[in-house]
């Protein structure tokens, strides 16, 4: 019991640790996508060769798109630090998910532990779990392992042996999910916040655009057409952007709902598989 306890610790202090690292990574991540947008909106977006007579402040060269992205005015950056951090979140959870899956099938790898367990072959239920690896197997391994000290365990009955396994798979399982669904938070905020920002670039180039045309007699075209590009560019951006961020995300909660759903046919596998042995 006291091994468990102190196993239990440890899981808690990595997992500790872990989360401290994913939290100075999230920092770092947002930190350069906002550098490294401003730095492309200024100097590529906004290089002279993109606009007539070499002055970002005219019009762009027809057919130029990098300048008539720079015309969508400075919400432009700001929405392509918001793809960027949608685009490395989703890189870094898509690995760390797959990972947590394990190298082999997730309903396979439940099917041959349950066989192992129902012969007595823990140490093979162990060996599994060490080549399946991944969040499943880490569950899977605790609960083999309180299994395994549960048949070893005389002064306790049946149905406390049976508790315990499963409070064992839910402390396991309690550790394990919350690093699968770190930075989906970001991911989410950013689905919503992405349209907003675009409509409020859009808002923002539409005033532009009919200021132009409240010139007396004389509409500045230049102006006019300003304001309606702004207003299109951080639209698309802003719709574009949530619009990514609304997929991955939905992929990984139902990719993680997956993984919990073959933590929980594990657990029960175990703890059906122990009530009925013994």
């Amino acid at each position: 019991m006291a091994d468990n306890k102190s196993t239990t610790a440890k899981a808690a202090s990595a997992t500790g640790k872990t989360s401290n690292l994913s939290s100075m990574f999230a920092v770092i991540v947002i930190a350069a996508a906002i550098l490294t947008s401003i730095l492309i909106f200024k100097f590529l977006l906004g290089n002279p060769s993109n606009f007539k007579g070499g002055d970002p402040e005219n019009g762009p060269l027809p057919g130029n798109f990098m300048g008539i992205v720079y015309k969508g005015g400075f919400i432009v950056p700001i929405l392509m630090s918001l793809l960027m951090i949608v685009v490395t979140f989703t890189i870094e959870r898509f690995l760390t998910i797959m990972k947590a899956k394990g190298s082999g099938s997730v309903s396979g790898f439940v099917r041959n532990i349950k066989m192992k367990l129902e012969t007595g072959d823990i140490a093979g239920a162990k060996a599994a779990c060490d080549k399946q690896r991944g969040s499943v197997a880490n569950v899977v391994r605790s609960a083999v392992e309180k299994y395994e000290a549960m048949e070893k365990e005389t002064g306790m009955q049946k149905e406390q042996k049976v508790l315990a396994i499963q409070k064992e798979v839910e402390e396991a399982t309690s550790l394990e999910l919350p690093m699968l669904e770190r930075n989906l938070t970001v991911i989410a905020t950013i689905a919503s916040i992405a349209t907003l920002m675009g409509l409020l670039g859009t808002v923002l180039g539409m005033i532009r655009a009919f200021a132009a045309m409240a010139n007396a007699g004389a509409p500045d075209a230049t102006a006019l057409s300003t304001g309606i590009s702004e207003a299109l560019i951080n639209t698309a951006l802003g719709i574009g952007t949530s619009a990514v961020a609304i997929i991955m995300y939905n992929y990984f909660t139902s990719s993680i709902d997956d993984l919990s759903y073959g933590i929980d046919e594990a657990g029960f596998s175990i703890t059906q598989t122990f009530a009925a042995k013994h």
